[in-house]
C-alpha cells in the first residue's frame, strides 16, 4: 500500500487570547491519498477553513499549531519555518479562496497576474508564459481567453473571476489542492463546470484535494470520502456515499435533513408556522393603501452598457445586458430568477427596483406609475419605502461603524415613520421579530455571524413598511442549516406580511422551495417563464433543461429516516 500524499494526526489549533486561550481545532485527523478528494463540511465556526490554512501555512495570527502533525508526504509541515513554507506554496500545494475579488489584485490585469505565477513558479519566460497562461484560462472555461487576457478583474463575472483563481491555484501544478468554498458564488452550471474541472485535474495529475464546502450537494456529487466537522471536532468520517445515505452522528443526519430539496416542495418552507407580534401591525400599517391588479409590469425593458475603447477605428456597439419585452408580478407572489452568471439577473433585479437607470422601455408599479418619470422627491421616497432589498453579501451591506440599533433607526426616522422616543421600541421589535433579541441592538455588525448579519439586513428592509423586497442572493453564502432558517423566515414574513418578492439566485433547489413562478435567464433574455413546479416537472427550454440536469443534488444519498429530523434546529 502507497504512503498517503497527506496525513493530518490529532491535530490542534489555538488562538491565544487574554481572556483565556481559544481551541478552534481539535484532535482532527484526516488521510488524502494522491487521485483523491475528501470534503470537509460543516457549519460556518466548524473550524474547516482553519484546517485548510494550517495545512497550506497561513493561519491568522496568532493562531498556531499547538500539537499533532500535518505529513505532506512524510514531512512535517508544523515543523517547516516560515521561509521554507512559503517555497511550498504554488509549487506543492496550491489554494483556491472563497472570494475570487480579494484574491485577485486589481490594478494588474487577469493575463499578467496569471503568467507572472507562472513565470516564477515553473521558471518559464514570460513570453511562454503569457501562451501558457492563455491556455490555462481557456481550460477553465473562459471562452475569447487570448483577448480576455487584457481585461481587469472587475471586467468578469464573479463566476468568471473564481475560474482565474482556479486557474492561478494549479499555475504551478501543485500535487495538493485546497479548494475553500470554490462555487459559493457560482451558478450551477458553471459550477458542474468547475466542479468537473478539478475532478479530471485530479485524476489525470494524481492531485490530491481537499474541498472545503458547505453545500452538502456539491460533496454528494465530487468527494470521495467525506469529514463532518462541529465545534472543531470530527464528528464523523468516511465514503461519502455510506455517510450520506446512513449517518452515525445526529448532527450529520439534521445536517442532510436540512438541505433544501430540489425533486419536491416541502411544507417547511412553503406553509411555516406564523409568527405574528406587535410589529406586525405596524408593518402592515403601509398595506392600507393597495390596489388591485399586478403589482409590477414592465414594457419593451432594455439595458445597455457602453463598449469601451475603439476597435479598428471603429467604436464597438454598447454591450445589450438586459433584453425583456414583458414581466409582470402579482401582488403577494415570490418570483424566482435563476440563470448563469452574467445572464442579468442582478442588473434586472437593480432595473425593477430603480437601483440602475433604464436604456430603454419602462417599470411600472400600480401605486406608483412609472418610475423613471419621476421629477419630484416625494415620490421618489415613496417608492424608495416601499421597494427594499436584501443584498447577497451581509459583511459589506453594513455599515460597521454603526451599532446595529442605530443601523435599524436610521431608515425609520428619515422616512419619518416613528418618533423619536417610539424608535428604540420599533428597533427591539424589529430585532425579536427576525429572530434576535433586543439586547443584539447594542453591538456592532462584526460581533455576529454571517447568518445573523443577514437578519439584520432583513430587518433593516422591514424597517420602512416595504411591500416588495428583492432578495438578490441572499443565501448563497451561508451553510445548509442557516440558509434553511433564512428561507423559513423570509416565507414566514411573506405569509405574515402579504410581501411582493423577486428571489434572485442561482440554487435551483431554494428556488424551487420558495418561488410560486420561476424566471429563466440567458444573456439577458427570459427563456421561460411559468409555475415554478411545472417549470421543475416539465421544462420546455433545452437551456432550462441543462441548468436542471447541472444541479447537484443529495437526492438518492439521503438517510430515509430524516422526514422528522427536517423539522428540528441544529442544536
Amino acid at each position: 500500500m502507497t504512503d498517503p500524499l497527506l496525513k493530518i494526526e490529532d491535530l490542534q489549533i489555538t488562538f491565544p487570547h487574554r481572556r483565556g486561550d481559544f481551541i478552534a481545532v481539535q484532535g482532527f485527523e484526516l488521510t488524502l491519498n494522491k487521485g483523491e478528494i475528501v470534503g470537509l463540511i460543516g457549519e460556518s465556526g466548524a473550524g474547516k477553513s482553519t484546517v485548510g490554512n494550517a495545512v497550506i501555512g497561513l493561519l491568522s495570527p496568532p493562531g498556531r499549531v499547538t500539537s499533532g502533525q500535518i505529513l505532506l508526504d512524510g514531512q512535517d509541515l508544523t515543523e517547516l519555518t516560515a521561509h521554507r513554507l512559503a517555497a511550498l506554496r504554488g509549487r506543492r500545494i496550491g489554494m483556491i479562496f472563497q472570494d475570487p475579488m480579494t484574491s485577485l489584485n486589481p490594478l494588474m490585469t487577469v493575463g499578467q497576474q496569471l503568467a507572472q505565477s507562472i513565470s516564477i513558479l515553473r521558471k518559464m519566460p514570460m513570453r511562454q508564459a503569457r501562451a501558457e497562461a492563455a491556455r490555462r484560462l481557456s481550460d477553465v472555461g473562459i471562452s475569447d481567453a487570448k483577448n480576455r487576457m487584457d481585461q481587469y478583474p472587475h471586467e468578469f463575472s464573479g463566476g468568471m473571476r473564481q475560474r482565474v483563481v482556479i486557474a492561478l491555484a494549479l499555475a504551478g501544478d501543485p500535487d495538493l489542492l485546497i479548494a475553500d468554498e470554490p462555487t459559493t458564488a457560482l451558478d450551477v452550471s458553471v459550477q458542474k463546470q468547475v466542479l468537473d474541472l478539478i475532478k479530471d485535474i485530479c485524476r489525470e495529475r494524481a492531485l490530491g484535494v481537499i474541498l472545503v464546502t458547505h453545500d452538502m450537494g456539491v460533496i454528494a456529487e465530487t468527494a470521495d470520502r467525506v469529514c463532518v466537522m462541529r465545534h472543531g471536532k470530527l464528528v464523523e468520517t468516511g465514503d461519502t456515499q455510506k455517510v450520506l445515505a446512513h449517518p452515525t452522528a445526529d448532527y450529520t443526519t439534521r445536517l442532510i435533513a436540512a438541505i433544501p430539496s430540489i425533486t419536491e416542495r416541502e411544507d417547511r418552507f412553503r406553509n411555516p408556522e406564523p409568527r405574528t407580534g406587535d410589529i406586525d401591525k405596524w408593518l402592515l400599517q403601509a398595506h392600507d393603501r393597495e390596489e388591485e391588479g399586478h403589482f409590477l409590469n414592465t414594457t419593451d425593458l432594455v439595458k445597455e452598457f457602453p463598449a469601451k475603447g475603439v476597435s479598428f477605428g471603429i467604436r464597438q456597439p454598447p454591450f445589450r445586458a438586459v433584453d425583456v419585452p414583458q414581466i409582470q408580478i402579482a401582488r403577494g407572489e415570490v418570483l424566482g430568477l435563476v440563470g448563469e452568471s452574467g445572464s442579468g439577473k442582478s442588473t434586472l433585479g437593480r432595473l425593477l427596483t430603480g437601483l440602475l437607470p433604464i436604456t430603454q422601455g419602462s417599470v411600472t408599479y400600480t401605486d406608483h406609475g412609472d418610475i423613471s418619470a419621476f421629477r419630484r422627491a416625494a415620490p421618489r421616497k415613496a417608492f424608495r419605502r416601499d421597494v427594499q432589498v436584501v443584498f447577497q453579501d451581509p459583511y459589506s451591506s453594513l455599515n460597521s461603524r454603526l451599532r446595529v440599533d442605530r443601523i435599524l433607526a436610521e431608515p425609520i426616522r428619515f422616512h419619518g415613520l416613528a418618533s423619536r422616543s417610539q424608535t428604540p421600541r420599533l428597533v427591539a421589535a424589529l430585532l425579536e421579530r427576525v429572530g434576535l433579541s433586543a439586547e443584539d441592538g447594542r453591538k456592532y455588525p462584526h460581533q455576529f455571524s454571517g447568518g445573523q448579519r443577514q437578519r439584520i439586513c432583513i430587518a433593516r428592509a422591514l424597517a420602512v413598511r416595504p411591500r416588495f423586497i428583492l432578495c438578490d442572493e441572499p443565501t448563497s453564502a451561508l451553510d445548509v442549516s442557516i440558509q434553511a432558517d433564512m428561507l423559513a423566515l423570509l416565507m414566514e414574513l411573506r405569509r405574515s406580511l402579504g410581501l411582493t418578492m423577486l428571489f434572485v439566485s442561482h440554487d435551483l433547489a431554494v428556488v424551487r422551495q420558495v418561488s410560486d413562478r420561476v424566471a429563466v435567464m440567458r444573456k439577458g433574455k427570459i427563456v421561460e417563464l411559468k409555475e415554478a413546479e411545472t417549470l421543475f416537472q416539465s421544462p420546455e427550454h433545452e437551456y432550462t433543461r441543462h441548468l436542471l440536469s447541472t444541479a447537484p443534488r443529495v437526492e438518492g444519498h439521503r438517510p430515509s429516516n430524516t422526514a422528522a429530523s427536517t423539522r428540528k434546529a441544529i442544536q
